[in-house]
């Protein structure tokens, strides 16, 4: 487990697919190369999705990290 210096933090839990993979998206287009995106899961499709999604757009997942039962944080690089 790293410890990242997060630039925004976005909570999709309770939400299910396509919700969390568009907020994803719709977060890191607002972000600046460099920055890094921390999105709170609770839905295991989306632990699958969220990565596939982030490196389709060229960003980078630094780390899948379990922060309980079913719950996920998700620390996303935002490249240029």
């Amino acid at each position: 487990m790293g410890e990242y210096n997060v630039s925004k933090s976005l909570d999709v839990r309770g939400e299910v697919c396509p919700v969390p993979d568009v907020e994803t998206k719709r977060a890191l287009k607002s972000m600046k190369p460099g920055e890094i995106l921390e999105v709170w899961i609770d839905y295991p499709m989306s632990k699958e999705r969220i990565p596939e999604t982030v490196k389709s757009m060229g960003h980078e997942v630094l780390e899948i990290e379990e922060v309980g039962p079913s719950e996920w944080k998700i620390y996303i690089k935002v490249n240029g």
